[in-house]
């Protein structure tokens, strides 16, 4: 790729590559955030959406970008209600990602700006800063600018990368403004150096004292330790301060299954790591995670034996065992109260068959006669000789 750059002498505005290069804000919130930072300082009076209307930035984008500068600390929103009781929304967009307490102090701090240049003869007035010429001189006299002995850090915001990260100083070659020289001192006879005692575990003042039924804990599964770091993984959408990379959710992976291995649920654990945090902001999340889940770990649970009853409690009869049902059907099991051979529900239905077979008695059935043999009985009965044919 081809590039032609002029740096412009003016109407330009200065962009920090935090936000330039960010890798989870949309284009429209980088926009948005370099737009409202070359404003002049009279024409920042009007709202965010406002400001984004200008730029086209309208409905659903608008949302997303607000969204996504509110979460990475860009912008802060404070709402109150004002003496006739109606509400009041201000906020603060900063170019650079600021806690809530940092924002807070900003907001309560805002209507106190240095005033300089009051000295005699200024027509300076308060409130409004003074400009560069008024200004009183550095102490000490001009010298040459220097130039070199920078090394620049490679940026990796992809995904996969070719080669790792360059250092400004390796680890086989330290900086040599920061090596320390120490120089030895003669050994003569008369002085021999001591020996130095190194205390072993659990005796000395500075060792570590060990519990005396130390038991080694038992080896994490993977899926409890991708339980765990999916948990730590997860804080940063409760509290940005809590913002973890990868490898030090893995470094912190083992002891968070401790705590899930000592009975506590992973919303118990989360909300034990996120509440009560620093009221000056958490300086570093490894750190304090780290801290808590070694120095609050709970104790493990105790194995609880079923209690005894007491004397004098009722006893219950044991629970008979399932049979298999006699009656018609699929083969079917049930527990009986007695000696009772069919279910309940075979039993029901062979009565009520027996009780429908005693309301409606079947008639007898009759012999059947044919026509020409009753005939012949009424003939003979009326004393009538019998006809053939």
């Amino acid at each position: 790729m081809l590039r032609h750059v002029i740096a412009p002498s003016g109407r330009f505005t200065k962009a920090s590559h935090d936000v330039v290069r960010h890798p989870r804000l949309s284009s429209d919130a980088k926009v948005l955030v370099l737009y409202v930072q070359g404003l002049p300082d009279n024409a920042v009076g009007k709202s965010l959406g406002e400001l984004a209307r200008r730029l086209g930035i309208k409905g659903r984008a608008y949302q997303k970008a607000k969204q996504q500068l509110v979460e990475h600390g860009y912008v802060h929103e404070w709402r109150s209600q004002g003496d006739r009781g109606r509400w009041v929304t201000e906020q603060l967009l900063a170019n650079l990602p600021l806690s809530d307490e940092a924002a807070s102090g900003l907001r309560e701090g805002s209507g106190e700006r240095p005033v300089e240049g009051t000295g005699e003869g200024s027509s300076e007035r308060p409130g409004v800063d003074s400009s560069p010429g008024v200004r009183f001189p550095a102490v000490g006299a001009s010298t040459g600018r220097t130039v070199g002995g920078y090394e620049p850090v490679e940026e990796h915001c992809e995904k996969s990368t070719p080669h790792p990260p360059s250092e400004a100083h390796t680890r086989d070659e330290p900086d040599p403004a920061l090596t320390l020289t120490i120089t030895p001192a003669p050994i003569t006879p008369d002085t021999e150096p001591e020996p130095v005692h190194v205390p072993e575990s659990g005796t000395g003042p500075g060792a570590r004292p060990e519990p005396e039924d130390a038991i080694e804990p038992a080896p994490a599964h993977d899926h409890e330790l991708a339980e765990a770091e999916g948990l730590l993984l997860s804080l940063r959408h409760s509290h940005r301060q809590l913002h973890l990379g990868v490898i030090e959710a893995r470094s912190l992976a083992a002891e968070a299954v401790t705590w899930l291995r000592h009975g506590v649920s992973p919303s118990e654990l989360r909300r034990v790591l996120t509440s009560e945090l620093p009221d000056d902001g958490v300086r570093s999340a490894v750190g304090f995670l780290r801290h808590r889940l070694l120095h609050k770990l709970p104790e493990p649970p105790t194995p609880t034996l079923s209690p005894e009853p007491p004397p004098g409690a009722p006893q219950f009869p044991p629970v008979p065992e399932l049979v298999t049902c006699d009656g018609p059907g699929e083969e079917h099991v049930f527990r009986p109260l007695t000696e009772e051979t069919e279910c309940a529900a075979c039993r029901q239905a062979i009565a009520y068959e027996n009780w429908r077979r005693g309301a409606r008695p079947a008639e007898p059935p009759t012999e059947y006669t044919p026509w020409r043999e009753r005939f012949a009985r009424v003939y003979e009965a009326a004393g009538l000789p019998a006809t053939e044919g």
